[in-house]
């Protein structure tokens, strides 16, 4: 006798709902799923544990600059190859797989623009690009702005995020720019001009040794990460263990080396403060 009075079962299959890629992101630090709009109303930091998340230099430059002010600086500016650097990939196929990977030139954007109707001159890096790292168009690139900003009497901003420092693919070039960077800032902030250094996770090595470590005032995201050599490295070094939090910018805001921790939401308007207080 059939189960309930019916002959056979008839199996139903259901098509498996295909999710679009990039639709979730993983917090990297408390690991929730968050929706990317979600992400996307919130400026990239994570509802659940306010974590900043890394941001491209493009989204920093959106979220920075008024609508339709930014003209950018020297984009055709490329790396060459001085060391005919071999590897398993070559330099030259590194900086082609990084430009089609970002789009970018290199690692760095530079521009003019306004922040809330204050004009600017702004740089910033980006980690997806040989990890934001400083090679010779880097280097010149942050130099000619500063420049400019010095010729305009423009107040300078530079966003860091880099855990590369200087590019190891371009040898003593690479470390050279850390020197005419510092000099170009040198000559803005004798003009009596306004330099500020935003720091961002991570902001590392050579970057954090040269331009990023020099600003009038130094502000950092919460969280971010900021030194010379990474903890492991240190801990390694010296063996020793690190106090906790080392090198995370609420420590090294309690150590006096940056001036101020402020969130993605408000870092547009305290720029725009900071500016008003101190440009004439």
């Amino acid at each position: 006798m059939a189960l309930f009075g019916r002959s056979k079962f008839t199996l139903v299959t259901v098509k498996k709902k295909e999710i679009p890629a990039g639709l979730w992101h993983k917090c990297p630090e408390c690991s929730a799923a968050n929706h990317k709009k979600d992400l996307d109303i919130n400026e990239n930091v994570c509802p659940k544990c306010n974590y900043h998340i890394v941001l491209t230099a493009p989204q920093r430059v959106s979220l920075l600059m008024d609508e339709n002010t930014f003209t950018e600086m020297d984009a055709a500016l490329t790396s060459r190859d001085p060391l005919v650097f071999k590897g398993p990939k070559t330099y030259q196929q590194k900086i082609e797989g990084d430009q089609a990977l970002t789009g970018l030139k290199d690692a760095v954007i530079t521009g003019q623009g306004k922040i809330e109707g204050r004009d600017v001159v702004l740089g910033v890096t980006d980690s997806r690009f040989i990890m934001g790292s400083m090679g010779s168009v880097v280097g010149e690139r942050i130099t000619r702005a500063v420049e400019a900003a010095t010729r305009q009497r423009l107040p300078m901003i530079i966003v860091s995020g880099s855990g590369g420092g200087a590019r190891m693919y371009e040898g003593a070039i690479s470390l050279m720019q850390m020197a005419k960077t510092c000099a170009a800032i040198g000559k803005h902030q004798e003009s009596g001009l306004l330099y500020i250094s935003v720091l961002t996770d991570p902001t590392m090595g050579g970057i954090m040794a040269s331009f990023a470590g020099v600003g009038d005032i130094i502000i950092a995201e919460p969280r971010a990460l900021v030194g010379f050599a990474g903890p492991r490295v240190i801990e390694q070094t010296i063996r020793q263990k690190l106090p906790g939090g080392f090198q995370r910018s609420e420590f090294l805001m309690a150590h006096g080396l940056i001036d101020m921790i402020v969130s993605r939401k408000e870092m547009k308007s305290t720029l725009a403060k900071l500016i008003g207080y101190f440009v004439i």
